[in-house]
């Protein structure tokens, strides 16, 4: 009865389906292409198709649909008024609505089929290298300092699978790193009896009973066999490793390779030679594919399930804590009571109010913002001109971006003080250099600004830095910055052969920035572009190329107020980043694809449109709480479900 029932809905949901499909292709050829025809296509057609857009390519509705991503910013441009541009005719009121209406419905049909996307076996990031073998062992080691660099992948972050491939260096440095780590973990007594508490060796009593049945029997087992012993030492560190139970061909490769390494070892007496064949084993593990990969296995399956338990304990560690799970990650999982939507949210809650999770702090706002290069060998200002920027100084900055996104996150609970508020982190260093005498000492404290042009990121030094030239401030830069980041709408490529802004310092000085812009955004190719970031980088005019605040340029009187092309204005940092806040449901949207792109070491993809809707709603019906936001992310049906990988099947035929 129930395989009918199941049958029967998935007819009658295929059917609706398809009639769905074909209204929309109806309704796309009926309706929409004639006003795409008549107020886009001269712009946006084959030969020179402008922004790369080219609508001569979309013909029907699947069409639209195979390229989402692309289709949902030509919407925003729409819904936004920034298309058709000033210079053509504005579409009507009619011929509006039915386009962002009907392309939407199209968008949104098509996602009723769920679809979470694969899941591709990734190496572990260097910083999740770091914290595994941290936690497994209590030592600190520096994988990003010991192994060759690792890019970004599409989400721009260090944990995403398609920068994390692996190349004979990589492996021959991993095989390095495992014998450091043991190493050091052998000749540490305290460490070692946390993974060894007590020496193996045979009583007196044991070795003869073992003596009297070698006398009678040619095979015979020691009534202490070393085995069993190392059994209960391997068995548990590897299955934390592994992030899961063993499989019994498992346990018996480890326990062979302890065996042979403690006949080989003969000639050496315990609990030399037991302690020396299981830091051997040891070493095995962490450097088997089952510890340096996060693999999740495939059910013989068609349609998208439900990871496991165990799977899912290790896509949250992996999150917020960048490691392995803990013992009652592991216990839960193991009930397989985790995927229990209650447990799952005590969990969250949990991990966020633990230490660890300063890890993820670091590790998803350093990236998002952009600020490693302040900790990175080379310097991002030119030391000459500026010799205050010091390894110190900038350690100081970074800390302060870092701490303060910890304490939104765990403490204040509300994403919209990252862009505007009246506190930040100092310490006595950073403090001096903002020209606040209240702060002494080297650890970082909340301080109270006085002045709210400071409050929030675009405030802090680091950013400041980070989105200047070696030597000068950079409007374009600080504006493109901010649109991309920010709001998550970055500008489109500059065309080619587009003019620079001359380098001469004394004419900046003489000037000024905002000048040099103007005669620059007066070239037609230049203005529509530089008429949204210009007006944002020169709200930031105040603070220079390392975010010290100065009042002028050379010889000009900075002025940092602005106009956006979308009418709103702003006469100062603090006035800007009130207009920023506004924006609320760009900066939703933008967090939400961050952190679904962090959580799932991927990009985002339009399948994942739905998810994103909901985590966008979460903020936005919230007040941008960030546990709620979290326990929503980890509950959402790309984080939770998966799909097998066709072209393994297709290869494998």
């Amino acid at each position: 009865m129930k395989i009918l029932k199941d049958y029967l809905f998935t007819v009658l949901f295929f059917t609706i389906c398809h009639i769905a499909i074909a209204d929309d292709q109806e309704d796309f050829i009926q309706n929409i292409q004639p006003i795409l025809k008549e107020n886009c296509q001269e712009c946006h057609r084959t030969g020179d198709p402008k922004g790369g857009i080219n609508l001569d390519l979309f013909e029907n509705a699947d069409q639209i649909v195979q390229r989402g991503q692309l289709w949902l910013k030509i919407i925003h441009q729409i819904k936004t008024r920034q298309m058709p541009p000033d210079t053509k005719a504005p579409l009507s009121e009619e011929e509006y609505q039915t386009l962002v209406e009907g392309i939407d419905k199209i968008l949104l049909n098509s996602l009723k089929s769920n679809n979470p996307n694969r899941i591709v076996v990734r190496r572990l990031s260097h910083s999740e290298y770091r914290y595994t073998i941290e936690d497994l062992f209590a030592i600190t080691f520096d994988a990003k300092l010991h192994f060759p660099s690792d890019g970004s992948g599409g989400g721009g972050f260090d944990n995403q699978a398609r920068a994390l491939y692996m190349t004979p260096l990589k492996l021959e440095r991993y095989y390095e790193a495992a014998e450091t780590i043991i190493n050091q973990l052998y000749n540490d007594q305290n460490l070692w009896r946390k993974i060894v508490p007590s020496d193996y060796k045979l009583t007196w009593w044991q070795k003869i009973i073992d003596w009297c049945k070698s006398l009678i029997f040619k095979d015979f087992k020691s009534v202490n066999p070393p085995e069993k012993a190392a059994s209960e030492i391997i068995i548990p560190v590897a299955s934390k490793a592994y992030r899961r139970f063993l499989k019994k061909e498992e346990k018996e490769k480890l326990i062979h390779l302890f065996s042979a390494v403690y006949e080989k070892n003969e000639q050496k007496t315990n609990p030399e030679r037991f302690n020396e064949s299981i830091a051997q084993v040891l070493k095995a593990i962490i450097i088997s594919p089952n510890f340096l990969y996060r693999v999740e296995e495939e059910n013989d399956i068609s349609r998208p399930y439900l990871v496991s338990d165990f799977e899912l304990a290790s896509r949250l560690s992996y999150f917020l804590w960048s490691s392995v799970p803990d013992e009652e990650l592991l216990q839960l999982a193991y009930q397989e009571k985790l995927q229990d939507t209650l447990v799952l949210e005590q969990q969250v809650k949990r991990m966020l109010h633990d230490p660890k999770a300063r890890r993820f702090s670091d590790a998803f706002s350093s990236q998002w913002f952009g600020i490693n290069k302040l900790i990175e060998r080379k310097p991002l200002a030119d030391t000459d001109k500026f010799p205050e920027f010091t390894p110190e100084l900038r350690e100081a900055m970074y800390q302060e971006t870092l701490t303060y996104f910890h304490h939104v996150l765990t403490k204040s609970q509300n994403f919209l003080e990252l862009l505007n508020s009246d506190y930040t982190f100092l310490n006595q260093r950073l403090a001096e250099f903002y020209e606040m005498t209240s702060v002494s000492g080297d650890s970082m404290r909340k301080v109270v600004l006085e002045n709210r042009n400071r409050g929030g990121i675009l405030g802090m030094a680091s950013i400041l830095t980070a989105s200047s030239m070696p030597t000068r401030t950079s409007p374009v830069l600080r504006g493109k910055w901010i649109l991309e980041e920010i709001l998550g709408t970055p500008p489109p490529p500059p065309p080619p052969l587009v003019g620079e802004l001359p380098e001469d310092e004394a004419s900046h000085e003489d000037v000024g920035l905002r000048r040099l812009l103007e005669i620059h955004r007066s070239k037609p190719d230049c203005q529509s572009c530089h008429q949204k970031m210009d007006p944002l980088g020169l709200g930031l005019e105040n603070f220079d190329a390392i975010g010290r605040w100065r009042e002028s340029y050379g010889n000009v009187k900075i002025d940092p107020s602005g106009i956006m092309a979308t009418g709103e204005t702003f006469n100062n940092p603090a006035e800007l980043k009130a207009m920023l806040s506004e924006k609320k449901e760009l900066f939703a949207r933008n967090l939400s694809s961050k952190m679904l792109s962090f959580a799932l070491g991927r990009s985002v993809l339009f399948s994942d449109e739905s998810a994103l809707r909901d985590l966008e709603s979460c903020l936005l019906e919230n007040d941008f709480n960030t546990e709620k936001f979290l326990i929503m992310l980890t509950k959402s049906y790309p984080f939770r479900y998966k799909i097998n990988d066709s072209r393994k099947k297709s290869n494998e035929i």
